[in-house]
Parts: C-alpha cells; sequence; structure tokens
C-alpha cells in the first residue's frame, strides 16, 4: 500500500502517512509497513486485504488507539506522535467517528444515550451536533435516516437490539457532531444484502454532507463500487491474525 513515492506528505489531507512501521513488541515481525500513503478531505476509500493483512491493525494506527513504531501519522492535521496520549484522546473524540468492529455500544444505555456519547467526552461535537437545534434532534435524524425508526427504539437499551440494529446505532454515534473522518471497521458485516447496500449508500451521503472523509474497511468487494477509490492492503505478516 503505498502512493506517490517520491511526494510528500499532504499536511491538508485527512490522512498523510509516511514510513510507516508498526509491530506489536521488539524483535517481534513487522505488522504494517507503509511507505507513503493519502487521504484526500472529503474523499471516501475502500481498503481491502486479505484477513491477517494488518488492516484492523492500520485503521487502529490511524485512529492514535496504537501509536507507530516508526514513521509519521497525520490525521486532520494532527501529528500523533508529537502529541501526548490525553491530547490524542482529545483529538479523536472532537475529530473523529470510528465504527468499531465489535460496535463497543454500552448495553445499559438506551439507544439516544449511546448515540449522544460523543457530545459528553467532545464539546467541539456537542455544538456541531445542536447546530441546527439540539444534539438528541440531530440523534434522531440520523437513526432515522439508518433506517432505526420504531417507535420507542430511541428509548429502549442497546442490549436489547439485533446485531443488524446494534451496528447501526454504532454507525449513528460515529456520525454524530459531523466529525471529519469517518473509520469503519467491517460497518456492514451483520447486515443482509438490502440492508448492506442501503447503509453504505446512506453512510456515504452523510459524509457527503459533513464534508468528511471515509475510510472503510470490508470484506465484501461488492461495496467497492460505491467508493471514490480501493486501495489493497498486502498481506504483510498473515501469522500475527490482525485484520
Amino acid at each position: 500500500m503505498s502512493q506517490r513515492p517520491d511526494a510528500a506528505p499532504d499536511p491538508a489531507a485527512a490522512i498523510a502517512i509516511d514510513g510507516l512501521r508498526f509491530r506489536w513488541q521488539a524483535g517481534r515481525p513487522w505488522v504494517l509497513d507503509i511507505p507513503r500513503f493519502t487521504l484526500a478531505a472529503g474523499e471516501r476509500l475502500f481498503l481491502a486485504g486479505p484477513s491477517g493483512c494488518g488492516k484492523s491493525t492500520l485503521l487502529a494506527v490511524v485512529a492514535g488507539i496504537h501509536p507507530a513504531t516508526e514513521g509519521q501519522v497525520c490525521v486532520l492535521g494532527a501529528e500523533w506522535q508529537r502529541l501526548s496520549s490525553a491530547a490524542r484522546d482529545r483529538w479523536r473524540a472532537g475529530q473523529l467517528g470510528i465504527i468499531f468492529q465489535l460496535f463497543n455500544l454500552l448495553p445499559y444505555l438506551s439507544v439516544l444515550e449511546n448515540v449522544l456519547l460523543p457530545c459528553r467526552f467532545s464539546s467541539v461535537r456537542r455544538a456541531r451536533a445542536a447546530a441546527n437545534g439540539s444534539p438528541e434532534a440531530e440523534a434522531q435524524r440520523l437513526l432515522a435516516h439508518l433506517g432505526l425508526k420504531e417507535p420507542g427504539l430511541a428509548q429502549r437499551p442497546a442490549a436489547e437490539l439485533s446485531v443488524g440494529q446494534q451496528q447501526r446505532v454504532a454507525a449513528a454515534r460515529a456520525l454524530l457532531g459531523r466529525p471529519q473522518l469517518i473509520i469503519a471497521d467491517e460497518p456492514t458485516s451483520a447486515l443482509d444484502n438490502d440492508r448492506r447496500l442501503d447503509f453504505v449508500r446512506l453512510l456515504g451521503q452523510e459524509c457527503a454532507s459533513a464534508g468528511a472523509a471515509l475510510l472503510f474497511v470490508s470484506h465484501d468487494r461488492s461495496l467497492a463500487t460505491h467508493f471514490d477509490r480501493v486501495v489493497e492492503l498486502p498481506a504483510i505478516n498473515a501469522a500475527v491474525g490482525e485484520g
């Protein structure tokens, strides 16, 4: 996965990677080795590759959850290696929307409370969500747009939802407050074919409306036609089992 090897990373890009290498421990094989990669602001990118090639690890490094072992990762103008752990957490909360592979919903909170969680951790997201009314109204709009219109559903505990419903709640939470980069790790894995296509279309519409870039990982290559660009992440060390 490389791009324009003679070009410098673009500081205005949503993601700019230069000389990224990552491994879990010293002396272990490299999981990621990416000379250069850029995701433009507002671009929608489909990231593909076989299991074990490091896709999920790359998303975690881009999100600042795992620091790069070597190299530079710049996200929305912030260089992760120059920020403290607390500063990375604040920047991630304010500027990134993440759809985790395992959803990471809080089962004892209601659907609406789960979607509103970014507003608890970021005044930036809260202000953006309230720009056209209130965060609660924006959360309800996103839920409805993603097909979660059932009366009373927003007040139900997340644990009572189907897996497919939970996946869409996780997407609404990631989109709330118009973050400028959405990172999605297998966000359609629990949806049937019709809902999968609808979800990708609606996610693209929300990103376009917010001017957000989208980094989307999926094993379902039939979805790739809905994106601006497809990038293959080659298997670097399949034995590690990441991706």
